[in-house]
């Protein structure tokens, strides 16, 4: 049986201070909650009957079996998919945000959860292991982005941190890419295999005060000449730009 309270529970982790307060995120449907359970224990599943059958798994004291039209009431998806799982917020603190393992991604004010949650399915496909989540940057463990990486946040470490400051205390020399209109051709440009790429806001692009420390700006051009495109949604050009990066690697 679903109380109201765990419904309301639920719900109330659709707003970030929620989320903070209690340290859980919300993830939905098989995909999803399957491949977070691959790496973080579920604190608690609410699920049907069916789901628990087909996964082989007996519910836990925390668990809840429910029938579809209580899952429904639970649900942030339009369509509910048999299972709501609450997972625990991984720790993004390090002492060690200044030494980039391999290839990163640097995310400047980007705002759309949609956006943000394909970029990290993104990441996972082509093996970036960390994004780094500057300041208005929206949250990664938000519903809508969780449900948008289609489980890949399980593969990705996620870090919020100020991008200014991460990129200060760099080493000297660390490549520090930026997508930028003034930028030079990415098809024509050396890249390497380490190093920071920062993708900007949907509608600003890269902020000045981030922009200022980027010291390769690429540019990823546009094949139609006259009435084009204004520019590229943000996760379409971090997609193009790590296709690249990893085709020369």
């Amino acid at each position: 049986m679903l109380s109201k309270n765990l419904i309301k529970e639920i719900k109330s982790l659709e707003l970030k201070k929620n989320r903070q307060k209690s340290g859980l995120f919300v993830a939905e449907g098989p995909k999803v909650v399957g491949d977070l359970m691959e790496v973080y224990p579920p604190q608690r599943l609410i699920a049907t009957e069916e789901w628990f059958k087909g996964c082989r798994r007996e519910a836990g004291e925390r668990d809840v079996v429910v029938t579809e039209d209580e899952l429904r009431k639970a649900s942030f998806l339009q369509h509910p998919q048999q299972v709501i799982g609450l997972f625990r917020i991984p720790d993004t603190a390090t002492d060690n945000d200044h030494v980039l393992n391999g290839l990163c991604l640097g995310l400047d004010k980007v705002q759309d959860p949609g956006n943000l949650g394909t970029i990290i399915r993104i990441a996972d496909w082509f093996g970036i292991d960390t994004i780094y989540c500057g300041s208005g940057t929206v949250d990664a463990f938000s519903p809508k982005a969780v449900q948008a990486t289609m489980g890949s946040i399980a593969h990705v470490r996620i870090v919020c941190t100020d991008l200014t400051d991460l990129i200060d205390r760099l080493p000297v020399g660390t490549p520090v890419y930026g997508t930028a209109l003034d930028g030079d051709n990415i098809y024509e440009q050396e890249l390497s295999q380490s190093g920071l790429i920062i993708m900007g806001n949907e509608g600003n692009g890269i902020s000045p005060e981030v922009m200022s420390r980027v010291n390769r700006k690429l540019f990823i051009p546009c094949y139609r000449s006259g009435h084009a495109a204004e520019s590229l949604n943000v996760a379409i050009a971090t997609a193009v730009t790590c296709a690249e990066f990893k085709r020369r690697g």
